[in-house]
């Protein structure tokens, strides 16, 4: 009878066995499955000189992650050998199955879920912090000081494809997601936060527009030659008179035979003495208000347009800042982005994905202020123990990890929501919010930490707070992203 009942309990086992298997192979997506072998081949070092002839072939179809950092295979064998990789290539080959990935995303809605990233988004995300660590964390500080433009870093980070991360490999972008480029924005704003604004600028206030509402020939035009960081644009909707009430352009475009003539001030322009091209929008109809905007493409330098002296800021000083001038500036009827009068709607969309972008550029700011008091309140000792033994300095570290973490969380459910192509303007404004409010308070919190250390520019801390300030403002100061949190909070509610 016993063994009998034995026997009976191991067929049931096994049934149900037999039944949990077939589902995880009818619900997962077969190239997340073909991703998820390849990683796991590479976890285990190959001798056999076959085996590696084969990883070879795989290597040249575009599979594994060749990139000037590290491969698959090398961050598979540890992450500090990640450090000594210098492969020529670029990142986007590990996004072959980037399709699978999204597969994988239209799933995560819960936070249990958003808590950990998948490995190919792991290894971007080291990626970014090694080259940080080596090439923008020694050199932030002069930058700062001396306000120089990080050209030869935003070329090296154009040939990794961080310059155009969205952009589809055949215009030559890497073909990643918007968590991709969280993830990254995040990592380089955490070494040198004005590399971190260019690359934002670049990414979504100026190649994120024309990538969506532009036509084929300008995607070609104004698009490709700005992938690889030899080339920035930047993003004109500020005015002199009007810069949270964006729709309220002064600057006018009127139409003369096959042109359209513009003439204005356009204020606060990021990367506008380093840009090759500009998004310029203009009141083509008054009597339409709002409605009455467009949006328009120029070439840098260009006739008709001019600079203003560049603003010397509190902070993100390595990036410059400036008004852009026009009078009687003449462009091509084909100039014209998106249709006549689509202005507005095209830089409120731009802003609600910009948004997600200045969340990660504060987080990278958070999480360096972070680690700056951390480490410093591992080494400073007083009355005979680190003061990091001391419960007033671990509430203090206590209290900036939360809120990094929180802000963190809601910057990535912003980045699913757009990758899967729902709405996302209420969780973008809120994960900005939440950051750069996060990014003041960390910054804040470790000059605290550093005492008088925090208040010189021996070190760090200072430089991380007069960053942080700026990220409460552009793209939206807190007060807006209220407003738009409660506008939408409204609507949801039926109030």
């Amino acid at each position: 009878m016993e063994g009998n009942l034995l026997i009976l309990s191991i067929l049931i086992f096994i049934y149900f066995l037999i039944i949990w298997y077939e589902r995880i192979l009818v619900h997962t997506p077969r190239h997340l499955v073909a991703v998820m072998h390849h990683i796991v081949v590479c976890q285990s070092p190959k001798n056999d000189k076959e085996e590696e002839e084969e990883e070879e072939e795989e290597v040249k179809k575009g599979f594994f992650f060749i990139a000037k950092y590290p491969t698959v295979r090398e961050c598979s064998s540890g992450l500090e050998d990640c450090a000594s990789s210098r492969e020529e290539g670029n990142m986007a080959a590990l996004f072959k199955a980037r399709r699978a990935l999204r597969s994988f995303f239209t799933g995560c809605r819960s936070l249990s879920q958003l808590a950990e990233l998948p490995e190919t988004h792991q290894i971007l995300r080291q990626t970014c912090r090694d080259y940080a660590d080596r090439e923008l964390s020694p050199i932030a500080a002069r930058l700062d000081k001396e306000h120089v433009y990080p050209a030869k870093q935003i070329q090296e980070l154009g040939a990794m494809g961080v310059m155009a991360m969205e952009v589809p490999e055949e215009l030559g972008g890497a073909g990643m997601d918007y968590l991709a480029y969280s993830l990254a924005m995040e990592e380089i704003s955490r070494g040198c936060a004005s590399t971190g604004v260019v690359v934002s600028v670049n990414n979504s206030l100026y190649i994120g527009p024309i990538l969506k509402f532009g036509t084929e020939e300008q995607k070609k035009q104004w698009i490709q030659p700005f992938t690889t960081g030899e080339k920035v644009g930047c993003f004109a909707l500020s005015e002199p008179g009007n810069g949270s009430d964006a729709g309220a352009a002064s600057t006018i475009a009127h139409q003369e035979g096959d042109e359209w003539v513009l003439n204005g001030t356009k204020a606060w322009i990021t990367n506008s003495w380093d840009a090759s091209a500009a998004i310029v929008f203009a009141t083509t109809d008054k009597t339409l208000k709002h409605k009455g905007i467009s949006a328009f493409l120029i070439p840098m330098p260009h006739p008709g347009l001019s600079l203003g002296k560049k603003e010397d800021k509190l902070g993100i000083r390595a990036s410059s800042t400036a008004n852009i001038i026009l009078e009687d500036c003449r462009i091509p009827l084909g100039y014209m982005l998106g249709p006549r009068g689509s202005g507005f709607k095209i830089a409120m969309q731009t802003l609600d994905s910009g948004r997600i972008g200045i969340a990660a550029q504060a987080l990278g700011i958070a999480q360096a202020s972070l680690e700056c008091a951390a480490d410093y309140a591992h080494k400073r000792t007083a009355f005979g123990a680190p003061i990091g033994k001391l419960q007033a300095i671990q509430f203090k570290l206590a209290d900036m990890a939360v809120a990094i973490e929180g802000a963190r969380l809601l910057t990535w459910k912003a980045a699913l929501l757009r990758d899967s192509k729902k709405a996302f303007t209420k969780e973008a404004a809120m994960a900005k919010l939440a950051a750069s409010e996060a990014a003041t308070f960390c910054s804040h919190q470790a000059i605290q930490v550093l005492g008088g250390m925090g208040y010189v520019t021996d070190m760090p801390a200072e430089r991380h707070y007069r960053d942080a300030r700026i990220t409460e403002i552009y793209e939206g100061t807190s007060e807006i992203q209220r407003l738009v949190i409660a506008g939408q909070l409204l609507k949801e509610y039926q109030l």
